[in-house]
């Protein structure tokens, strides 16, 4: 810096282009340019920032109307256990339609509890350690949402299940609820299968804990949709939304 000030001083003023004031100036602002290294305190600010708008952006599309289920991403299927179910729906009267209404309204359910996830991850993400930071910072495109799932998955699905509970029992289409729907759908199948001719064809009854299945489908698609947040902040400079995202992410 003192070499590029007596630079300045012996071969600019001399042949009139700059004032001492206007030299100085030029002077402090080279050096505020430079490529000196973010400290770690930047690096966590950034990292907790991206993490905030990358959350809070999924959250909020997961939780429009249509944010699960027309999205073929993150659209919650039925239970594996079901697919017996499906692939006989023909010999049961109304089954098709009871399929289509069971999984149109577990999807609203991921919808309505979505609504519900933003807090959690904003305190998750505050509590995230300088040390946490700096090891995410030169990660994989996901470091950060893996990161936050291993954190707080756990905590999001104890917080999140009672959520879930509540819109699975809501009406929410008509008159009926999810878990109406569902069980409905499970059981005409499970009286079929526990008949004589269902027994006899080698069908089996179908109980799945619908709570915890969809709450953890539900987590599955949030998490990926973080994930794509991330890589975008990351990888494409339109999604630095912030001063702070540009610098840290640039």
């Amino acid at each position: 810096m003192k070499n590029l000030r007596r630079f300045l001083l012996l071969f600019l003023v001399p042949i009139g282009i700059y004032s001492c004031a206007e030299l100085m100036a030029v002077a402090e602002e080279m050096q505020t340019t430079d490529s000196r290294p973010l400290s770690s305190e930047t690096v966590a600010s950034g990292l907790k920032q991206a993490l905030e708008v990358g959350t809070d952006t999924a959250v909020s599309r997961l939780a429009q109307v249509n944010g699960y289920w027309k999205d073929p991403a993150v659209r919650i299927p039925l239970p594996d256990e079901a697919d017996v179910i499906v692939e006989n729906i023909s010999k049961i009267p109304g089954g098709e339609k009871l399929v289509d209404d069971a999984l149109l309204l577990i999807n609203r359910a991921a919808e309505d509890a979505a609504k519900e996830a933003a807090p959690v991850f904003v305190t998750a993400i505050r509590s995230m350690t300088i040390a946490d930071a700096m090891g995410i910072l030169k990660g994989a495109d996901n470091a950060a949402t893996n990161y936050l799932e291993r954190k707080t998955r756990d905590q999001l699905f104890n917080l999140y299940q009672p959520k879930i509970k509540r819109s699975v029992d809501r009406d929410l289409l008509g008159n009926i609820s999810t878990g109406e729907a569902w069980n409905q759908l499970t059981g005409k199948w499970n009286n079929f299968a526990g008949s004589t001719v269902g027994r006899l064809a080698g069908y089996e009854t179908v109980n799945v804990d619908l709570d915890a299945y969809l709450t953890n489908k539900a987590l599955d698609g949030l998490f990926l949709k973080i994930a794509k947040e991330e890589k975008d902040i990351r990888k494409d400079p339109a999604a630095r939304v912030t001063d702070l995202l540009k610098k840290v992410f640039g």
